[in-house]
């Protein structure tokens, strides 16, 4: 007698989920209570076990797609014979992760697989997993899967390990951020606190080699993280050349599965040419010997702002020229409206929906050649250093992907199903290369998640709790939805605000500008959103990561009892205004 196996109640308004992964197949035995399938939402990953011993009977869906709670998954045979079917399921549905911009969306629907390159016979391989690519993405996919117990190789090209993050990113802008935080705080800061410093002086020479002990400490240290989890470090350029092999500078490598974690670089500007002296990418921003005297900023988002205010600290005039009416397009309206009201007081200058159609390079520097975005008449702006600075792209050319067939969108990322598989299926790709904000933690958690669904574990990622952060001073975090999102969507919500003029701790930092905001579900208080302009922005938005996560409401987080006197208090008071009961204002 046939035995059927549905998708269970998975909790409170949870109605659908979807099939990640088939524990068992057709026509095997099967114990009573032993995992048959494992499901996904966008809460919980549960295991649905068989309610009598016997043999699987056929699937009713395959991996990848999504079922109604209630719906039939299979069979159960009672007494049958194991071996009665061998069905295999179909490859996975290529789904795409969603964003955290939109994460209640469906996903677009899914490329078809191109074909697959011609197998090469394996008998044994070299790797269980050879990743393309040491940035977060890499390095952290190559520990966690090395933790697993599977035999991992990591690519890179560059002489130390960290990708673009650790070597010419992150972590140098960051070193920069507080050395020229730290020194303008002594040339203009310490005043205010009783603290008299005579003829502060910049020793650029000196910033800059703090800068590189930071980023060697922290590159050696992923390095010792590679001989400490047996991960082997594959020295030169990676070239994916079948489903199952990589050549690292003309030597060919096996693997059961591989990862392409190549990440991103700096989107160049149409008929202007970077030489990372005059004209600059944030690669070269992070290397100028002496101070501009003007630095032109092109683009007002995350990496011309925080490298604008690093050179504005130091002593440059910073022009910021943005095609768009607004700064950091993306961020809530509200919070990037008084953003560059701060920004504005500390002395930088903005051009909006303006559009950069010419570079000249002259004895004295870079004459630019301005128009209104929408067309008017031009004018030029001179400066001695240009940074360029209007995005990143995706790294996926050059490397074999489109050779061996597998499959990119029109941005040139890589396509991937929920599970990081590619067209081909032993083929993975995850961090910037594929859809999604770039963000260096973002590419952590998706190498954690591969790596423990390549061990047979179930990884998971939850797109719409990935907060960024903008590292200038204050700082801004946001999480989750927008207001601007959220009215597009129709969706009810209350907000809270509280001001860090109001807050104890602010006030004794003398760091009072900006203010917390919550955006709460109207009927049900969850959190959809939390956004931070403010001292320690990017720390204190953990707390609200934390809350999201747990599918908390506000009220949850104005119950919590916070340290007095403290900046996270101010989120306090933010999450009891959603309820018009704020304390301290």
């Amino acid at each position: 007698m046939a035995i059927e196996i549905k998708v269970p109640v998975l909790g409170e308004s949870v109605t659908t989920a979807t099939v990640a992964r088939w524990i068992k197949q057709p026509g095997e035995a099967v114990a009573v209570d032993e995992a048959v399938v494992e499901l996904e939402t966008d809460k919980v990953s549960v295991e649905v076990s068989a309610p009598e011993a016997g043999v699987l009977g056929a699937l009713a869906v395959q991996e990848g797609e999504e079922v109604a709670v209630g719906a039939v998954l299979t069979t159960i045979e009672a007494g049958g014979k194991a071996g009665a079917a061998k069905a295999r399921p179909a490859p996975p549905k290529q789904v795409p992760p969603a964003t955290s911009a939109s994460p209640a969306k469906a996903p677009p629907p899914a490329p078809t697989a191109a074909p697959a390159a011609p197998a090469q016979a394996i008998a044994e391989t070299d790797y269980d997993l050879i990743i393309i690519g040491s940035g977060p993405g890499g390095y952290v996919c190559a520990l966690r899967a090395a933790q697993l117990g599977l035999k991992t190789a990591c690519v890179e090209t560059r002489p130390t390990l960290g990708g673009t993050c650790l070597n010419i990113g992150c972590i140098p802008s960051k070193a920069l951020l507080q050395s020229s935080e730290n020194f303008h705080e002594a040339a203009a800061g310490f005043a205010a606190h009783g603290i008299m410093v005579e003829g502060v002086k910049l020793d650029l020479a000196k910033m800059h080699a703090r800068k590189a002990g930071v980023v060697e400490a922290n590159v050696k240290g992923v390095e010792f993280l590679f001989k400490k989890n047996g991960v082997t470090w594959l020295k030169g350029f990676g070239k994916v050349t079948g489903p199952n092999h990589v050549e690292v500078d003309g030597k060919s490598f096996s693997a059961k599965n591989i990862v392409v974690a190549t990440g991103s670089d700096s989107i160049a500007l149409p008929g202007i040419e970077i030489d990372e002296k005059t004209i600059v990418t944030s690669t070269g921003a992070l290397e100028l010997s002496t101070v501009p005297t003007h630095l032109v900023v092109i683009g007002a988002g995350v990496i011309g702002l925080e490298l604008g205010s690093v050179w504005r600290r130091l002593g440059a005039e910073v022009t910021v020229v943005e095609y768009l009416d607004r700064i950091v397009p993306g961020i809530d309206t509200e919070i990037a409206k008084s953003f560059q009201r701060v920004l504005d007081k500390q002395g930088l200058k903005f051009r909006l929906s303006t559009k950069v159609t010419k570079a000249e390079k002259t004895d004295k520097g870079v004459t630019l050649t301005l128009e209104p975005a929408k067309g008017g008449d031009a004018s030029t702006l001179e400066a001695d250093v240009v940074l360029v600075a209007i995005g990143r792209r995706a790294v996926s050319d050059g490397i074999g992907l489109e050779e061996v067939g597998v499959a990119l969108d029109d941005k040139k990322r890589v396509k991937t199903d929920a599970h990081y598989a590619t067209s081909i299926p032993s083929i993975h790709a995850i961090g910037d290369v594929i859809a999604g904000p770039m963000l260096a933690h973002k590419a952590e958690d998706e190498g954690v998640a591969l790596a423990e669904i390549l061990a047979g574990q179930a990884g998971h990622v939850n797109y719409g709790v990935i907060p960024s952060v903008i590292y200038t001073w204050p700082e801004v975090a946001a999480i989750g939805r927008s207001e601007e999102e959220l009215k597009a969507d129709g969706v009810a919500y209350t907000v809270g605000k509280f001001p860090f003029t109001a807050n104890g701790r602010a006030r004794a930092m003398a760091a009072t500008d900006g203010f917390v905001k919550i955006l709460a579900d109207k009927k049900t208080d969850r959190i959809l959103g939390a956004h931070i302009l403010g001292p320690d922005a990017g720390t204190l938005i953990a707390e609200l990561a934390t809350a999201m996560e747990f599918g908390a409401s506000a009220e949850d987080v104005a119950r919590i009892c916070h340290a007095h006197p403290t900046l996270s208090e101010a989120v306090k008071e933010a999450a009891l205004a959603v309820e018009g009961r704020a304390l301290h204002i």
